[in-house]
């Protein structure tokens, strides 16, 4: 891993405003490419918003197509890599929620969600891959949302070279503190059991469809302790320096890094 600057943001999205969301994401994107970041990661979905009803079926759109090609356009202006949130139509119809790895060279991946919540199971198909991603000397991992709740996944990520993983989320209801306490059951875990950066952002607002999201973002680094946090429900950027020396220095430490001691033969 290479010591790099990631932004992380909170977004508002409303639902079927995908160029208006779009636009405003080219703020924040400006913003963090001014603040030196290498890397933005958006929340889940916040390209063509989020909802749980039928109505997903006409926001989800192809990938490629409009949205992707006009996030590829401001990649490219502005030199920097954009992880984006999008509900997906493949050509089959199947509506997926998925996760965009946008460079200034191209789409490098797509991430589709793979643990679906019972909320969103009547309208989502569970993605069937785990993919691993590479870019600016980093090797990470996205997860999105309820998939955090599952260790195994963060643990095969990490056994497979992730050195960081972003988890996107599109989480409503409750306050920024409650929200920001219920990640904390989690995600210090993940990052402390594998030895990884853990990076976790939230919407926040009003989406035109009922649902409200309280705001939150937080990076922890590979020893489980957090390295910044942002729960004032307002929309914005955090930005953050990933230290390559602070992976290696768990990683080296053999009472630390308990990845190469795991009994895979009993389970």
């Amino acid at each position: 891993m290479k010591d790099i600057r990631v932004a992380v943001a909170v977004f508002n999205s409303p639902v079927n405003k995908t160029r208006h969301n779009i636009d405003r994401m080219t703020k924040w994107i400006k913003e963090a490419k001014r603040k030196g970041a290498s890397i933005i990661c958006f929340p889940e979905m916040n390209v063509t918003g989020y909802c749980i009803h039928k109505y997903i079926n006409k926001i989800a759109e192809p990938i490629p197509g409009r949205a992707t090609q006009d996030l590829l356009d401001i990649a490219g202006e502005e030199k920097i890599v954009i992880l984006a949130g999008i509900a997906e139509k493949d050509a089959t119809g199947r509506i997926f929620a998925s996760h965009l790895i946008i460079t200034p060279d191209g789409i490098s991946g797509i991430y589709r969600k793979l643990h679906i919540p019972p909320p969103e199971s009547l309208f989502f198909t569970p993605g069937s891959k785990i993919p691993l991603f590479e870019t600016m000397g980093v090797k990470f991992g996205v997860q999105l949302c309820y998939d955090a709740h599952f260790p195994g996944l963060s643990t095969h990520m990490a056994v497979s070279g992730a050195e960081l993983i972003f988890i996107p989320h599109a989480s409503p209801r409750g306050t920024p503190d409650k929200k920001f306490k219920s990640w904390m059951r989690h995600l210090i875990a993940r990052a402390y059991d594998n030895s990884i950066f853990i990076i976790a952002c939230n919407q926040t607002g009003k989406n035109g469809k009922g649902l409200a999201f309280p705001g939150v973002s937080v990076i922890i680094g590979p020893t489980g302790k957090i390295i910044k946090k942002r729960i004032s429900g307002r929309e914005g950027i955090m930005v953050a320096d990933l230290k390559a020396d602070d992976l290696v220095r768990v990683r080296n430490n053999r009472m630390h890094f308990f990845l190469p001691n795991t009994r895979a033969d009993l389970y």
